[in-house]
């Protein structure tokens, strides 16, 4: 495993900010948390990867593999609700009366 990029992709998460405003402070802890919680980061890692296995320097894709990363962690946690809601959606549809 290249634990070397996943040490490069945590760094840069580590460092991104979200907002200076003290409005959002409260926020930015609480996104902070979620992303910084640590892990393999396998899809970051991966997209690192291929952009060194293509000759390119996988800094230039921190931007990219920080995305990937940060919509996993938002597609995780709201995944079960999401799922949810569509099977109650879809039940409610197949009892609705026809017509």
């Amino acid at each position: 495993y290249p634990e070397d990029l996943r040490e490069l992709i945590d760094s840069y998460l580590d460092g991104l900010r979200f907002s200076d405003s003290p409005s959002t402070e409260g926020l930015e802890d609480a996104m902070r948390y979620s992303l910084l919680a640590g892990g393999k980061r396998v899809r970051p890692v991966l997209c690192l990867a291929t952009a060194r296995s293509t000759g390119a320097d996988p800094a230039t894709f921190l931007p990219a593999a920080a995305a990937i990363e940060s919509a996993k962690e938002l597609c995780g946690a709201d995944a079960p609700a999401f799922v949810n809601g569509m099977l109650a959606a879809v039940h409610r549809a197949q009892e609705a009366p026809a017509g």
